[in-house]
């Protein structure tokens, strides 16, 4: 069953979200794009590794300490080391710069380990959490979401978040600690330098700060042209074959070219920003390590200061340099990150509006299958002025099979979707073995229904698991008798693994029919107490229809079956057939009845039927 308006209304795979129109609307606002508060939002996913990321902090420090190490045996050297007096001091300097490298290496190699895993892991679960989130919402979200938006933000943001987690804020941290511990160690070696350099440097900061705000923006813009070109394209190439057979493959490409052209736009717009700032920051930062090497230098001139004092200075100053511009390397993608964080959080924060009650009423056991609805009225949150249906109230007693007909858009689908509780409706009740719907668990509700819908999802699967997903704990042997029971062995003889054949994409390598049948295998296997066919036999040719209506049959002993249906076979079985118009029940009785009531029954049942009116 698809989320959709009950008028079945196909989308052209041209359509998308007018100009300025968000392709999907979450339930919370956006967080502000200026800041990188959206990173917070990852701290609990870090913290549930925190011994990982303990022992990652502790090798990055170990790493920086190592490297700020260095310049203190350079000065030494080079003021002792020299002389005559000390030459031992060469090997020894040399035998330590060794050790420190060698420490350095090793930290340096664990730190890329940890933060690279660690990276990945959040990762992981955060693309399982989202998955899991959008396995939950309801049908309003996805009235409105795009499937190729919501693929993007599963793969390309958390692509991104894992980049910055696994990189970028790893290095950002590493240039932090070295930056401070330098500029320390400028301090100590000689204050009057330090004093000059460090006055100049909150003020690059601050420059680099205010332009990063504006490449945190571009890049949320690229972001968000590359989701829409995402969705534009999971559409067409899901159409691809109504594309091919309407000739449209040129308007499509033209199509998808324009939004990768605004993709690339967007994201050549967020690459300029950061590389000018980029640019900006390491030329002010080693301009300003320039100035402060030729006041040094002409210290040492004066004798004011030794050759090592200012090779020690000149190394922290590029270290601090160093790590300052690198900073503002990595700032873009951290800012980019934030991004993606602040999208991935909308998600999670999105909640349904159909979920279960704090205290869910539980449904009888065992299940009787009654199933009754109560003055129901609704209208589809894309269309709140449309009622889909109104006043609607009838009864189906255990065991009874009932048919639903009525023109298209009459509500016929809608009272599916809203006994599945893909909806609530806005007044009335429906209720499942006397329990009120909207007091269950959404879930426990479904578990007691089987749905053959008209638009068959099939999965790029095998035909044993696309019918096991009808009850994904069944046997081998459940399967293949469901399958059996709704003739589906017939096809699947022939196919080259049989059972375990796979099938492609949505099914493509099997006739509408042979999705139909596995369909309804589903529902065999599935073994619930109340039946939903929604036009179930509508792509079956004449002959396999007759067979699978004797599966149907078959299968519907013992169950409540309602029948969404313009076939003969399927309303003459009925026990009764509603007729809804316009949301409503105009008509009720049997084939016999309505016809002779000369209504609007008799009058659709002349134009499907023919002579059978």
């Amino acid at each position: 069953m698809t989320q959709a308006d009950p008028s079945r209304e196909s989308t052209t795979p041209f359509s998308g979200p007018a100009a300025g129109e968000p392709a999907f609307q979450a339930d919370v606002a956006r967080p502000p794009r200026r800041t990188l508060r959206p990173l917070a939002a990852l701290r609990p996913h870090v913290m549930r590794y925190k011994g990982r990321a303990l022992a990652a902090l502790a090798a990055l420090l170990v790493a920086a300490i190592a490297t700020l190490v260095v310049p203190v045996a350079v000065r030494r050297m080079i003021d002792f080391g020299f002389d005559a007096g000390h030459a031992g001091f060469i090997d020894r300097y040399f035998g330590v710069m060794l050790l420190v490298v060698a420490v350095l290496a090793g930290a340096s190699g664990l730190r890329y380990y940890l933060v690279m895993s660690l990276g990945e892991r959040i990762v992981a679960d955060l693309r399982a959490a989202v998955f899991e989130r959008l396995l939950l919402l309801d049908g309003r979200f996805y009235d409105t979401a795009r499937s190729g938006e919501l693929i993007s933000r599963l793969t390309a943001d958390t692509t991104q978040i894992r980049s910055a987690v696994g990189s970028s804020a790893s290095i950002a941290l590493r240039n932090i600690v070295l930056f401070l511990g330098a500029a320390v160690m400028m301090v100590v070696t000689s204050p009057w330098l330090s004093t000059a350099l460090l006055v100049l440097i909150p003020a690059i900061v601050a420059v680099l700060i205010g332009a990063g705000r504006g490449v945190r923006k571009r890049s949320r813009a690229a972001q968000d042209t590359l989701a829409e070109a995402s969705a534009y394209a999971a559409e067409a190439i899901g159409a691809v074959r109504t594309l091919q057979a309407n000739t449209a493959e040129r308007a499509a490409g033209r199509l998808f070219a324009g939004e990768v052209e605004h993709t690339y736009a967007a994201a050549a717009a967020a690459i300029r920003a950061r590389s000018l700032l980029t640019g900006f920051g390491i030329f002010m930062v080693f301009a300003s390590v320039v100035g402060i090497l030729w006041a040094g230098a002409n210290a040492v001139l004066a004798g004011t200061m030794s050759a090592g004092t200012l090779s020690q200075f000149v190394l922290y100053a590029v270290l601090a340099a160093s790590g300052l511009g690198q900073l503002g390397e990595v700032w873009g993608e951290v800012a980019q990150a934030a991004g993606a964080t602040g999208r991935i959080s909308e998600l999670l924060a999105t909640e349904p509006e159909v979920k279960a009650p704090a205290a869910p009423l539980a449904l009888p056991a065992p299940p009787r299958g009654e199933v009754a609805f109560e003055e129901v009225r609704f209208a589809y949150p894309t269309r709140p002025g449309h009622i889909a249906v109104e006043g609607l109230s009838f009864a189906v007693r255990r065991g009874e099979r009932v048919a639903i007909v009525g023109p298209s858009g009459a509500g016929k689908s809608t009272l599916f979707q809203l006994l599945l509780r893909f909806y609530d409706p806005a007044a009335g009740r429906i209720r499942v073995d006397g329990v009120d719907i909207a007091r269950a668990d959404p879930e426990a509700v479904r578990a007691r229904i089987a749905l053959v819908p008209q638009d068959v999802a099939i999965f790029a699967t095998t035909v044993r698991e696309n019918i096991r997903l009808g009850r994904p704990d069944a046997t081998d042997a459940e399967v293949e008798a469901a399958g059996r029971l709704a003739l589906a062995d017939e096809f699947v003889a022939r196919l080259p693994q049989g059972w375990d054949t796979r099938v492609g994409e949505r099914g493509v390598t099997l006739s509408g029919g042979q999705r139909q049948r596995l369909a309804i295998a589903r529902a065999v296997l599935r073994q619930a107490p109340i039946l939903l066919l929604d036009e179930a036999t509508s792509a079956l040719d004449a002959e396999s229809e007759t067979l699978v209506q004797q599966a149907l049959d078959r299968s519907m002993e013992g169950r409540t079956t309602l029948v969404i249906a313009h076939r003969l076979a399927t309303v003459l079985s009925a026990d009764r057939i509603l007729v809804m118009e316009n949301g409503r029940i105009v008509e009720e009785g049997t084939h016999a009845s309505l016809v002779a009531r000369a209504g609007l029954y008799a009058r659709l049942a002349a134009l499907q039927f023919g002579q059978a009116a």
